[in-house]
């Protein structure tokens, strides 16, 4: 982003911040769908917001604020959902299977950067990827499956391998 868009990004996120950021605080307050302090959530929303390459043609900034909230609270609730299903799971083992609470912490940290590197897929890259991987179906029956060409779940099979070959670097 040029320096002078940077600049103006700023300028107009502090206007915002200064304008809203006691209402964006109190809507949230008054939502009780928040997973996270509300205070917490409205400087998510803030930082968001600095990503928008031209803030200042935003016309509805509270709008925006109240969509980019409930997309966080959407995504904090998933990932919750997910780590307690995860855990629940994991509570299931059997006595021989039982694993430390170390163990289970990075267990789940591992299951979670699975599922958010799967969710930078499409459905049917998604489903591609999975069923050739973890289940070992032809690629024929899952084109069948998807209706679509053999070539092309060749394709979505390589989006979710460079997905998670990308995640792996991230993770170090």
């Amino acid at each position: 982003m040029p320096e002078s868009i940077l600049h103006r990004n700023h300028t107009t996120l502090d206007r915002l911040f200064r304008m809203h950021s006691s209402w964006l605080t109190g809507w949230l307050n008054r939502q009780r769908w928040t997973v996270h302090s509300s205070e917490d959530l409205a400087s998510d929303v803030f930082c968001a917001l600095l990503a928008i390459p031209n803030l200042d043609a935003v016309s509805q900034p509270r709008a925006m604020m109240t969509t980019i909230a409930r997309r966080l609270i959407y995504d904090a609730r998933r990932r919750d959902d997910l780590r307690r299903s995860y855990e629940s799971e994991l509570m299931a083992l059997p006595e021989a299977l039982e694993i430390s609470a170390e163990e289970r912490l990075i267990l789940i940290q591992a299951l979670q950067a699975v599922e958010a590197m799967l969710s930078t897929l499409s459905y049917k890259a998604r489903i591609a990827f999975l069923r050739s991987q973890m289940q070992g179906t032809p690629y024929a029956e899952i084109a069948d499956e998807l209706g679509v060409s053999v070539s092309m779940v060749r394709k979505y099979v390589a989006q979710g391998l460079r997905a998670a070959y990308a995640a792996v670097d991230r993770q170090g």
